[in-house]
């Protein structure tokens, strides 16, 4: 889908960046805020129950936000549907988003509140000092 929209020039410089390493379904759209103590990740989740909505960490570092809505004729049984119009808007989403390095994963918090949910991610207090490794020089390989 990328290349037929952006092309491959310009598909490096919008879908590589960090926020959009992943899009599948509906786009959740999200606001991304960075206080002193956290990066707080605002998605829009409308009519989605907390229950529908998956918050994971994987691979590491990457935040992994999917929503799967219930269908609203599997709520109802035994019932003959003439119309369904308003399910057509609520679609399965995930959005994968790359944790900056200096977060407390064992910290995050998620919340769902009026069609939005709120991730806080809690930063560091001190920036982890980077690893040094000495590599042993021979003469040859």
């Amino acid at each position: 889908m990328a290349d037929g929209t952006f092309g491959f020039p310009l598909r490096h410089m919008f879908w590589s960046h960090p926020i959009y390493r992943e899009w599948s379904g509906l786009t959740a759209l999200m606001d991304w805020i960075e206080s002193p103590t956290a990066h707080i990740y605002k998605i829009n989740v409308p009519g989605f129950s907390k229950d529908e909505i998956k918050v994971m960490v994987e691979d590491g570092n990457i935040l992994h936000i999917k929503g799967r809505a219930a269908k609203e004729e599997e709520k109802v049984k035994d019932s003959v549907w003439h119309v369904i119009e308003r399910g057509l808007e609520k679609g399965d989403f995930s959005r994968a988003i790359e944790l900056p390095e200096n977060v407390k994963l064992d910290k995050i918090k998620a919340a769902v509140e009026n069609g939005v949910l709120t991730v806080i991610v809690p930063k560091e207090a001190l920036p982890k000092p980077p690893k040094v490794r000495s590599i042993n020089i021979t003469s040859k390989l």
